[in-house]
């Protein structure tokens, strides 16, 4: 057992975060953490250190910076969702055991045995990614701000990172941050992923941009200069500063275009911020009056933003003494939004009383839609699928088709993950059972669609819920196609069987109220007749008589003070201890006593080797019964002098059947009676009774079969549990 690590006041290191709050959780971890090494060698606190400053630069919320300290302490505590609860609140609790589950998948994505294994497991961990964001926004950035952490500490202390993981950071976190447009951490996960994998070709690059950097430096200055001295003469109030040349975009654009790096040309950029859309046109005309624009390299993301909701415009200018720059003209709202991306973005918009969970957030629809949308994307990419996301009926590919899983969106951008082949009955039960129940409708992309069109990834759903109401029994057919999931059939029929064992419940209840009504017992309590007869609930008991599995003479008995009434079966008699009936030889010895008239219980119908206890009547001898009869318990308790000890004698030559009862319930379908008797047939056991009952598509089934041993009873049960629709098979 852990003990739980000491409270804030136990910690007095220095840190970067300074929120009291990220205060708290770090002091909380110290104890735990302190002298914990990663598997990347990085001390744990460290890592969680350098984790928080990385996420206050994304824009972060003080909570998701805790959960960077706390999401490292859940190996080391006893209960940690509890844990961490009690001291910090259920939505940080689950936020750090969310994202270390995901640490944990993360590692076993690594290292497959060759490359197709490996982006199978890369496919796997962005799924669970996406799951995760889309629970909670900040879990992407936790995990993007960590992995970006991991490779710092590999850069600076030189120590070589595994191939898998590098493979990773390029494959998954790169594309993550991308497509959450959290591009200076793209940019970075990038060039540091590049530096440790390919090291010769990083520093080849980095030294010719260094040996040009006096050149290239002054000239930016120059161009700075000139700019925005032509911007002040237009009265634009502009910033304009350099930007930096990232290595590995410099190395792709080498790779793409097959160039030396003396062909780059385009190594100078400049940035140019401004106050509002119209000044971004405004400076984009000084700029292309003031020097030789690029047709061909023009992008105008403002009119068209990306998909990932980046915007800015791009241009590219030669200078008259021949210098190629590349400018970015941009609001300060669209800067902050590239650097810190959508996810940051979108957390800091919508935080509030209802915290950022994706099921309870109420900002920007289509914002929303299209970053879970990206997400999707990105999953399909990596998968090996580059088809854009389907229309609400378009035909699937066969490349898709050998994906088993889909994701959908809810109108809240909500990721549901879900079989192939799914309906939108399916998508309700998934959300909730009782809009499941509730499902008359729904829309895929705003258009109304068949409740069975199989789904496709990346569609919308919005259920058309009735007020009130239940499922169709048609959805039960499986040739309708309304249901794909097992859980989602599982939770129609037990809507059904509820139904019916109400209707069985109400059926009892007035059997048992018209006899108390014959017997003048009307002043006696349902409740207290229960217990008298052995049940827990009033319910029980009507549930059992409405079934016919409880007599009413057994009940008119207890009511007229008669324990011995349960007990109807035909006499045994027993002669030297050896009970003989229709010629066969019986079991039962009374134990003391000579030749006894006996008779074997109709209520539990006793056989060896059960457990058996006997009760002296008054006109029949003495009863037989299973020692865990409830009706045996009932009588002994009211008449102890009255019950004797019997037990089981040996075999004779002939073997004693003794009939035993089963009960059956099952959905009610076409040849499940053969099919069960069947079942009886070829384990040779004979039925000498058949009760059948259907209401509401559900069967009731009692047999009677001959056994001369209990003993036989567990096979084929369990056989019978086998067959198709059998949804339980018990002995009474």
């Amino acid at each position: 057992m852990t003990p739980n690590p000491p409270g804030p006041q136990g910690a007095s290191a220095q840190h970067p975060c300074t929120d009291a709050r990220v205060a708290q959780a770090r002091a909380y971890s110290v104890a735990l953490i302190d002298t914990v090494v990663l598997e990347t060698g990085e001390p744990a606190l460290e890592h969680a250190d350098g984790v928080c400053v990385i996420l206050a630069d994304m824009g972060a919320d003080a909570e998701a910076q805790a959960a960077a300290y706390l999401n490292l302490v859940v190996p080391h505590l006893a209960h940690p969702q509890d844990q961490l609860r009690k001291h910090f609140g259920d939505a940080l609790a689950t936020l750090a055991v969310q994202t270390r589950k995901l640490v944990e998948v993360s590692r076993m994505a690594r290292g497959g045995p060759d490359e197709a294994e490996l982006r199978r497991r890369h496919t796997e961990l962005l799924r669970r990614l996406l799951l995760g964001f889309s629970r909670d926004l900040r879990v992407a950035l936790l995990r993007l701000a960590s992995r970006l952490q991991s490779l710092r500490f590999f850069t600076r202390t030189k120590n070589p990172a595994p191939a898998a993981f590098l493979a990773e950071s390029m494959e998954v976190y790169a594309p993550l941050a991308n497509r959450l447009g959290i591009w200076q951490v793209k940019w970075e996960i990038e060039d540091l992923s590049f530096r440790l994998s390919q090291p010769a070709i990083y520093k080849d690059i980095a030294r010719k941009l260094d040996e040009r950097r006096a050149e290239r430096e002054q000239g930016i200055a120059a161009a700075i200069v000139q700019l925005q001295t032509e911007l002040q003469q237009q009265h634009l109030r502009a910033q304009v500063v350099g930007r930096p040349k990232h290595i590995y975009s410099i190395w792709r654009k080498m790779q793409g275009k097959h160039l030396q790096f003396e062909q780059v040309m385009d190594l100078r950029a400049l940035r140019i911020i401004v106050a509002d859309v119209s000044a971004c046109y405004a400076a984009l005309s000084v700029v292309h009056a003031l020097w030789t624009s690029l047709p061909e390299e023009f992008d105008d993301y403002i009119a068209k933003p990306k998909p990932n909701g980046y915007q800015s415009l791009h241009t590219v200018v030669r200078t008259e003494a021949g210098q190629i720059f590349e400018i970015q003209i941009r609001t300060e709202s669209m800067h902050a939004y590239a650097e810190q991306g959508s996810a940051a973005h979108w957390a800091y918009k919508e935080a509030g009383a209802k915290g950022y969970q994706g099921q309870s957030q109420a900002g920007d629809y289509q914002s929303r839609i299209a970053l879970a949308r990206q997400l999707l994307a990105l999953q399909q990419e990596l998968a090996g699928s580059n088809e854009p996301a389907p229309t609400a009926l378009a035909e699937p590919s066969a490349e898709q088709e050998t994906e088993d899983r889909i994701f959908v969106l809810t109108p809240q951008a909500r990721i549901v993950e879900l079989a192939r082949g799914s309906t939108a009955v399916d998508f309700a039960y998934a959300l909730h059972t009782d809009l499941g129940h509730r499902c008359r409708g729904a829309r895929v992309d705003g258009a109304m669609i068949p409740l069975t069109t199989p789904l496709r990834s990346g569609q919308t759903v919005e259920i058309v819920a009735a007020k009130e109401g239940g499922p169709s029994r048609d959805w039960l057919n499986a040739e309708l196609g309304y249901l794909r999931s097992p859980r989602a059939r599982a939770k129609v029929r037990a809507w059904f069987n509820q139904i019916a064992q109400e209707e069985t419940i109400a059926k009892g209840r007035a059997q048992v109220e018209r006899l108390l009504q014959r017997e003048g017992k009307t002043s006696l309590s349902l409740q207290t007749l229960a217990d008298g007869l052995g049940f827990r609930a009033a319910d029980e008991l009507f549930e059992r008589v409405g079934k016919d599995e409880f007599s009413q003479r057994q009940i008119e008995a207890y009511l007229r003070a008669d324990p011995s009434a349960p007990a109807l079966e035909e006499p045994v008699q027993l002669t030297n201890g050896t009970a003989v009936r229709k010629k066969q030889a019986g079991q039962v010895l009374v134990v003391g006593m000579g030749s006894l008239l006996t008779q074997l219980a109709q209520c539990c119908k006793p056989a060896p080797p059960d457990a058996i206890g006997g009760f002296v009547t008054r006109e029949k001898g003495v009863t037989v019964h299973r020692a865990s009869c409830q009706n045996f318990r009932n009588i002994a308790a009211q008449h102890p002098e009255r019950v004797i000890a019997v037990t089981w004698a040996g075999q004779d030559d002939g073997v004693a059947l003794y009939p035993i009862d089963l009960e059956v319930s099952a959905n009610d379908r076409q040849g499940l009676l053969r099919d069960i008797s069947d079942v009886l047939a070829k384990e040779r056991i004979n039925v000498i009774g058949v009760n059948t009952r259907s209401a509401a598509g559900l069967a009731q089934m009692r047999f009677t079969v001959q056994l001369a041993s209990s003993a036989k009873l567990k096979r084929a049960l369990g056989l019978i549990a086998d067959v198709p629709d059998v949804l339980k098979a018990s002995r009474k």
